[in-house]
């Protein structure tokens, strides 16, 4: 196509000459009438010649642009290819790709794991408020009195208990009492040992006569083993 523009180019270049030429010739010869003719002639030859390089230039510019975008679509395409991996290189990728599956594995467990205790521990707390809010009055002061007495008197269990239901004593119920007890958390082996220095101070009883006393019925009411443990511990 270039070709065909350029000698059509050139076939107009010379027709304007000749054109040219022969209006001279016939100007010179007063024959003005074909003078006039061949210039018009080679007007025509002119503009035959702009076209064919109007079109030369055009038919360049969009061949030039369909190569440009021949050219962007194969290094498009070239950029698009995976580029195939070495062994080394997939062994490395399966490697961290396993890495960071193992991650988020144990992150995940981790997470629900949290989840769940946190539940459990709210769930746990609703149960406590719940079951406190549902105990009578009477109840949650026998626990504060009894809490008084093992703190401030150093008392066992069994006397605390005696103490909260006797007739001379705190006078709540049995059953006020008993959750008193049930409920109460103290370190009665320090108590007892407490009270055996006490005694072993005050009253320099020998270790025999306070543990019967620790133990006696009619005394602190401490478990055998309770007042063991103080008689193993006083010094």
């Amino acid at each position: 196509m270039d070709n065909l523009f350029l000698i059509i180019s050139i076939m107009s270049f010379v027709a304007i000459f000749i054109f040219v030429i022969l209006s001279i010739v016939k100007f010179a010869k007063k024959d003005s009438m074909k003078g006039k003719k061949q210039i018009k002639f080679a007007g025509i030859s002119v503009a035959v010649m702009i076209a064919s390089f109007i079109g030369f230039v055009s038919t360049t510019d969009s061949t030039e642009t369909s190569k440009d975008k021949a050219n962007e679509a194969i290094e498009t395409l070239a950029k698009a290819k995976p580029k195939e991996e070495t062994p080394e290189e997939k062994s490395t990728r399966e490697a961290k790709e396993a890495e960071e599956k193992a991650v988020a594995e144990q992150k995940a467990k981790e997470n629900a794991e949290a989840k769940a205790k946190a539940d459990a521990e709210a769930k746990a707390k609703a149960e406590a408020k719940a079951k406190e809010e549902s105990v009578p009055r009477e109840y949650k002061s026998a626990l504060k009195k009894a809490e008084q007495y093992a703190k401030n008197m150093q008392m066992s269990k069994a006397g605390i208990y005696d103490q909260l239901t006797s007739e001379y004593g705190e006078k709540f119920p049995a059953e006020a009492a008993q959750y008193a007890i049930d409920n109460i958390v103290f370190d009665w082996k320090e108590n007892a040992l407490k009270k055996a220095q006490t005694y072993a101070k005050m009253m320099s009883m020998s270790n025999s006569a306070i543990y019967e006393q620790l133990i006696s019925e009619y005394g602190e009411k401490f478990t055998p083993e309770e007042a063991q443990y103080a008689i193993d511990n006083l010094k």
